[in-house]
């Protein structure tokens, strides 16, 4: 961190240009109760003290654990020349560009970031990204009340639990009416009761693939019952199954969003993410934040532009699309180059070692005595498992034997007493999935 010290003849200079005599003076307004009595901060160190400092800190996380929590943000492997590429001063300076013709590398990337996006989801077009999953499902849910000016929602239960607490905490002073539809006993959209609620009224139905629990699913058929009444079919999809599973292009979404922090992203304890989002072409006008776009200028060189800036800085407040799109470039630059680098077989390989890694591991799991299955459908790198004692006291088990073993539903859902959401990415070694069992038995 750069210091930025003021000399007392710095400090002068600024008193007299305020045509003020002293800083206590500066201060004569606030009411001495409420001054500022001293910060009480420690005296400065070196940078070897400081070095050493941190290090002790540092030491007090408990490191190497073998990850086994998901939920929505997922342990995946992010090759050494990302790293390498995303460190280049010219990328991480100008991230965010306001004057669209200046930072031509930049927009580039946004552009061929917009581009990948659109291939990964079978979609038409994308923005620039947004702030993160949760953001990008409001905007879209947003975003389709604009298209439709209808004021209902119908949300599936199996969407991202911190997505919905997003959606509600976003919503509770509008005039919207939220409907949530429980999952089915297998897990998966209760087809019965979501078409109960389709209605002239509603705007958009809210879905996930895989939901929150793991379990996949074909939402085809709800898009067409859907699109027969005029409602838009919002999906939330987590962009590694889409190596494996069907696109929400090939489903007949309207909009589809996700968390792109599985696309070369650390978890960095909770963030900087990314928020992707995309939609078909007759609705762009209606899409917040940025879109770049590519063009000639008059001596024939290709160029890229913001397109469309939907946001109120660049336009008038009440027309702009959200105030709360903030475009995450630096992030989407780690996702195109994480999905370049990859490639499409290669994107398709980590999606299957996910799908096999997981089964195997639900299979090894099973075997252990009163270890049960909640749902029955089929998953794709998580799966929720019944345990025959409290799952709080078990995960907190597990991790002093180094293994951070999945999420407590029981916290937060009322039918899921004892149970855990477990996930597995490419990472995760057959070694360390025999390991947790043998941990798991022995804590149980």
């Amino acid at each position: 961190m750069t210091y930025i010290p003021n000399t007392d003849e710095d400090r002068k200079k600024m008193l007299q240009e305020l045509e003020l005599s002293s800083i206590d003076e500066l201060f004569k307004n606030i009411p001495e109760g409420l001054r500022c009595k001293g910060l009480d901060i420690p005296e400065g160190k070196s940078e070897l003290e400081l070095r050493k400092y941190f290090s002790i800190l540092a030491k007090k996380n408990s490191t190497g654990l073998a990850c086994f929590l998901g939920g929505g943000f997922y342990d995946h492997f992010i090759p050494a020349a990302l790293e390498e590429i995303v460190s280049r001063a010219e990328f991480y300076t100008p991230y965010t560009p306001y004057q669209p013709e200046i930072s031509q590398g930049i927009l580039q990337s946004m552009f061929e970031y917009q581009t990948a996006i659109c291939n990964l989801t079978g979609m038409e077009v994308s923005n620039a990204s947004l702030y993160d999953g949760g953001t990008a499902l409001y905007e879209a849910m947003m975003m389709a009340i604009r298209i439709t000016g209808r004021k209902k929602v119908v949300v599936c239960g199996g969407v991202n639990l911190i997505y919905k607490t997003m959606l509600y905490s976003y919503t509770k002073n509008l005039y919207l009416k939220m409907v949530e539809i429980p999952i089915s006993e297998q897990g998966t959209v209760s087809r019965m009761e979501i078409k109960k609620e389709l209605n002239e009224e509603v705007a958009c139905v809210i879905l996930q693939n895989p939901n929150f629990f793991g379990c996949m699913d074909d939402f085809t058929d709800i898009s067409e019952i859907a699109h027969q009444k005029g409602i838009l079919v919002v999906v939330s999809v987590y962009p590694i199954s889409l190596g494996f599973l069907k696109t929400p292009g090939e489903m007949n979404a309207d909009i589809a969003t996700g968390e792109g922090q599985s696309l070369g992203i650390p978890l960095s304890f909770g963030g900087p993410y990314l928020g992707f989002m995309t939609t078909l072409m007759k609705y762009v006008r209606k899409m917040p934040g940025r879109i770049v776009g590519e063009t000639t200028d008059r001596n024939g060189t290709r160029g890229y532009v913001l397109t469309l800036q939907a946001r109120e800085q660049h336009i008038r407040r009440e027309s702009a699309t959200s105030n709360i799109c903030s475009n995450e470039a630096w992030c989407a630059l780690r996702a195109v180059i994480y999905l370049s680098l990859l490639g499409k077989e290669g994107l398709k390989e980590v999606a299957n070692l996910c799908y096999k890694k997981a089964n195997y591991m639900l299979n090894r799991l099973l075997q252990i005595p009163k270890v049960e299955r909640k749902f029955s459908s089929p998953v794709f790198n998580e799966f929720v498992l019944k345990l025959p004692k409290n799952s709080g006291e078990i995960i907190n088990a597990l991790i002093e034997k180094g293994f951070v073993c999945g999420f407590p539903l029981e916290r937060y859902y009322k039918d899921m007493d004892n149970c855990i959401l477990v996930a597995v990415t490419e990472k995760r070694t057959k070694e360390e999935i025999g390991m947790l069992a043998e941990a798991i038995e022995a804590v149980i």
